[in-house]
C-alpha cells in the first residue's frame, strides 16, 4: 500500500479499546468485516490491523477513494449491525477520517 500525500483518497484510522480478554474477539470481528463486507465496497482501497502488545487497543488504518465511499460503507445494514456488535465489546470505538499531510521513507 502506497502512501502519499499527493493523492486526494480518504484515509481513516480507527481505534478500539477493550480488556485483554475480548482483544480476540474484537479482532476477529474486524477480520470478519474486512474479509465479507468492508473491502469489497466501492472506494475501498486497501488497510490495515494493528494490535498493541498489551491486548488493550486495536488500530485500523484503511483508505478508501473518498470521504463519501467510507461514509456509504458504515450506512450499509450489515456495517450499522456488525459496528453495534464490535462497539458492545469496547471500553471506546473511534473513526477518524485524516488527509496524508507528509510521508517519510527510510533512504
Amino acid at each position: 500500500m502506497q502512501i502519499s500525500a499527493t493523492n486526494d483518497e480518504q484515509t481513516v484510522i480507527s481505534t478500539f479499546e477493550m480488556t485483554p480478554g475480548t482483544c480476540t474477539d474484537v479482532l476477529e470481528a474486524l477480520q470478519d468485516a474486512y474479509d465479507k463486507v468492508i473491502r469489497h465496497q466501492p472506494g475501498f482501497r486497501g488497510a490495515a490491523i494493528h494490535v498493541n502488545d498489551a491486548q488493550t487497543r486495536i488500530s485500523t488504518y484503511s483508505r478508501w477513494r473518498d470521504r463519501a465511499d467510507f461514509q456509504a460503507m458504515l450506512r450499509t445494514p450489515e456495517m450499522r449491525e456488525r459496528n453495534r456488535a464490535i462497539a458492545a465489546q469496547c471500553a471506546r470505538f473511534e473513526p477518524v477520517m485524516y488527509e496524508v499531510a507528509a510521508t517519510y521513507m527510510a533512504e
